[in-house]
């Protein structure tokens, strides 16, 4: 038996506090060695979608995230190494600051708990701005919190001068942390951002590319990397077994149904296993772009609709009138859809008053409040993505709003300190807010696949 792939390098890009610069310091990391010759493995604790897309633009590989909560921490090496096998080196962006995870859960999804699973060494963006000899009591204070973390050195952003730089080397020299690398205050790159965060590299793909490689090349000027990649090769050994997309061999009776998956400027946030577990399911999975393309793709036998921003396409969205019709008449045969947060707004009769799909009893519009958070679930009736009584953790992240929120078969009903039921569950139509990683419970994939088998059958001519 051939031995298993070892785990490549890697880093860990973690900050004392969100806005320290982790993006622009692993993306900047991440393209630098990319152009440097390395295949580069991208990751992102938490549940985030927009980062990993500038992270695959600066490797040329899909961009994964790593999420304890949404997953389980017994997944985390596994996705890891799944998602790096074959590259020389792997990165990982953190999320918030270095501690922050699950709310009132103790570490549980922070980037210290996703370091330690890794067993991988921490590089710390500190935004040096205000302060000089404080910042080795900052340093150290996040060296020794957890001493099961293992922190390799510093890179500290927004220097303000030659004089600044000398200041801060000097305090951190003498509480023995390496500065791995010095970024300038001044040139900030610039990265647009609205509602939800950073604008996804779809919707503005030319200067996305620019914008990357200016990180590169600034990274590459600032940073020390052959320190870097040393210190990524003093990762701890990894005994896991890489996690797989596959599905049983037989687990198909006959051809494989093409599932659609929607995607282009609108509709962005997708996680890459999703699509690997359909596929391993047996299915044939096609993109398409709903801003484009007039019809879904030739035997679509189920749908899924991921996360995105429809409220900024809605007038596009609106006007592409013939398959908004096609999306109505999939749904009206029982075949398999399923719909997630901007999903859920195209199923609807109208967002912002713009007409859509008109699969859902319910108009979207935007909201004053951000909804925002992890979430307990528990599926309220039996679906084309999981039985009735299916426990699940989630994620909800929109500023939008449905009326009525729920149908009359809501999707899930969340748990915790604000119990409600969400979504909408209607023939083979499964609408909801709530994103889930179906990494996390393989048979969704499954489950949907061998509906859209069955709604296939139901349609043949007879």
């Amino acid at each position: 038996m051939p031995s298993r792939e070892a785990a490549p390098p890697r880093l860990v890009v973690a900050a004392p506090s969100s806005g320290s610069g982790k993006t622009t310091v692993a993306t900047g990391l991440m393209a630098a060695f990319t152009r440097a010759g390395l295949a580069v493995s991208p990751h992102k604790v938490g549940p985030d979608y927009i980062d990993p897309g500038y992270h695959a633009l600066a490797t040329g590989r899909p961009g994964r995230n790593l999420d304890a909560y949404l997953c389980g921490t017994e997944r985390i090496a596994p996705l890891f190494l799944h998602g790096a096998r074959g590259a020389d080196l792997a990165v990982v962006e953190g999320v918030m600051g270095m501690f922050d995870g699950a709310a009132g859960q103790g570490e549980l999804a922070s980037t210290a708990q996703v370091a330690k699973l890794l067993r991988a060494p921490v590089v710390l963006v500190v935004d040096a701005s205000s302060q000089s000899r404080s910042v080795a009591a900052l340093v150290h204070g996040f060296a020794a919190w957890d001493p099961q973390v293992r922190l390799g050195g510093v890179i500290l952003n927004k220097v303000a001068s030659d004089r600044h730089e000398e200041l801060l080397r000097d305090a951190l020299d003498e509480a023995g942390v390496p500065v791995l690398g010095v970024l300038r205050r001044e040139g900030q790159l610039h990265t647009p951002a609205r509602h939800l965060g950073l604008v996804p590299v779809a919707e503005r793909r030319t200067d996305a590319v620019e914008a990357v490689d200016a990180l590169a090349d600034r990274v590459r000027r600032g940073c020390d990397l052959d320190a870097l990649l040393a210190l990524a090769r003093g990762a701890g050994e990894l005994t896991d077994e890489p996690w797989s997309p596959q599905g049983p061999a037989d687990a198909l009776d006959g051809p494989a149904p093409v599932i659609a998956v929607a995607g282009g400027p609108a509709f962005t946030f997708a996680y890459a296993e999703h699509t690997e577990l359909l596929a391993g399911a047996g299915a044939e999975v096609v993109a398409f772009d709903p801003l484009r393309d007039e019809t879904l793709p030739e035997g679509t036998a189920g749908l899924v609709v991921g996360g995105g921003f429809p409220e900024v396409y809605a007038p596009e969205l609106s006007a592409n009138a013939p398959l908004r019709e096609a999306v109505a008449r999939l749904a009206a045969t029982g075949a398999p859809v399923a719909a997630e947060c901007a999903g859920l707004l195209y199923l609807a009769r109208e967002l912002d008053g713009a007409p859509m799909c008109g699969v859902l009893d319910a108009s979207a519009r935007m909201g004053e409040r951000l909804t925002l958070g992890y979430r307990e679930a528990v599926a309220l009736s039996d679906n084309v993505l999981a039985a009735a009584g299916t426990r699940l953790r989630g994620h909800e992240f929109h500023r939008t709003v449905t009326e009525p929120g729920a149908g009359p078969d809501p999707a899930w009903g969340l748990t915790g300190p604000r119990r409600r039921v969400e979504g909408f569950v209607r023939g083979g139509v499964h609408a909801a807010y709530l994103h889930v990683h179906w990494a996390a419970e393989p048979s969704i994939a499954a489950r949907f696949v061998g509906a859209a088998l069955r709604a296939r059958r139901h349609d043949a001519p007879r």
